[in-house]
Parts: structure tokens; C-alpha cells; sequence
């Protein structure tokens, strides 16, 4: 079996992304989810689902960027509405928010669509039928995706699920994509089982007879 065969996207991803930069991410979108709604209360029920997803940008990408920041993995610099980046191995990392269910939404960015297009080299992994065609790029993108609920009375202060998503050249369809809590179970399955080698010996009584026979 050659390499192209034996590789995964979940794989890939795992090689180069760190269990502990995954972690930190879904804590950090997690909390800038809250501190948004938090921000947002009391505003008037009328545009109260725009101020929210508005600062849900703000105070998720200054989140987003601390994560990556703490991971060393290069963020780019915060600016207005502008896609924060990081790097970790041969991907890409970035993110945004989604109403749960419409992940065409993703494609409205020409940005993300343009970044996007580095993912062509894994399409191969996806259909057998071009697996000798793989060979493993210097360059992809990866994406953490926050799906809210539709309702913004319906749990609005933290995303239903994060999903880490590889999407395809164009961002028409996804190669991969999964809850990043489920995914960081497969770090955990991956991890040796390391042998216990130790020996364990039975140390030998000396018994001490007397020379009547009796012992002491």
C-alpha cells in the first residue's frame, strides 16, 4: 500500500494541527460567543440578532486570535472585518459563524473562496478512483465553523456545535468536516499503549532452623 492509499484527511489534519491548539480554539470561540451576547443585552429586540452577530465577529476573532497566538501558530493581525489567520503545519487555519444548517453561507466570503482553492491537491483523497494522483501539498485550509442556532432566543450565548471543515476547491461541498469535540477523540485513539515491563520477583525467605529441628 503506498502513502497516497493509506492517507486521510482526519489524518492529515491530525500530523499537523496539535490536540492542545484544537482545545484552545473551542474554548476561545466559545468564550467570545459569550462575552458578545453578554455585550449585546438590552439592546431592542428589533436589531438585537444583528448587534449580536455583529459582535460575535469582533469578540470571536479577537479570541480566535489569542488561541492561535498562544499556540504559536502566526496569527495575522486583527483588522475591522478582515479573516484572521493562523498556520499550524502545512494548513491554514481560519474561521466564522454559521445559523446551523446553512453552510452554504461559508461561500459568501471571496476570500475564503479564494484561500479555498489549495484544497484541489486533496481532492484525490476523497475519490479512490484518483488516489495515484495524491501527492501531499505544502499549502491547505482548514476551517472552524461556530453553527448558532436559527432562533436567537433559542441558546443564542454559545454556538450549538464547532465543526473543524476541510472544504473543496471552490467551497461548494466539503471534503471533511466534523465536532471538534469528536475530533479530538481521535488524538486520544491514537496514543500507544505503553507495556508495562517491569518484572515483578518474589524475594526468598531464609529460614533459620535450629539445630534441634526447631525454627526461631
Amino acid at each position: 500500500m503506498n502513502q497516497s492509499n493509506a492517507e486521510t484527511i482526519p489524518a492529515l489534519l491530525q500530523r499537523n494541527i496539535p490536540r492542545d491548539l484544537l482545545m484552545a480554539v473551542d474554548e476561545a470561540l466559545m468564550a467570545g460567543a459569550q462575552r458578545a451576547y453578554s455585550a449585546a443585552k438590552g439592546m431592542d429586540d428589533g436589531h438585537l440578532p444583528h448587534v449580536v452577530g455583529q459582535l460575535r465577529h469582533f469578540n470571536m476573532n479577537e479570541s480566535f486570535y489569542r488561541a492561535l497566538e498562544v499556540g504559536n501558530s502566526a496569527p495575522t493581525p486583527i483588522r475591522g472585518n478582515g479573516l484572521v489567520t493562523g498556520r499550524a503545519g502545512i494548513f491554514t487555519l481560519a474561521r466564522f459563524n454559521i445559523p446551523l444548517g446553512f453552510w452554504t453561507n461559508g461561500r459568501r466570503s471571496c476570500t475564503r473562496r479564494q484561500m479555498s482553492f489549495a484544497n484541489t491537491a486533496l481532492e484525490p483523497l476523497t475519490q479512490p478512483d484518483m488516489f495515484d494522483h495524491y501527492v501531499e501539498p505544502a499549502e491547505a485550509v482548514a476551517f472552524f465553523v461556530s453553527c448558532f442556532s436559527g432562533s436567537i432566543h433559542n441558546h443564542p450565548e454559545s454556538p450549538t456545535t464547532i465543526q473543524i471543515a476541510v472544504p473543496n476547491r471552490d467551497m461548494s461541498g466539503w471534503l471533511f468536516r466534523e465536532p471538534l469535540d469528536a475530533f479530538q477523540q481521535r488524538y486520544e485513539s491514537e496514543c500507544p499503549i505503553q507495556q508495562d515491563r517491569a518484572i515483578p520477583t518474589l524475594k526468598r525467605k531464609t529460614i533459620t532452623q535450629e539445630q534441634d529441628g526447631g525454627k526461631k
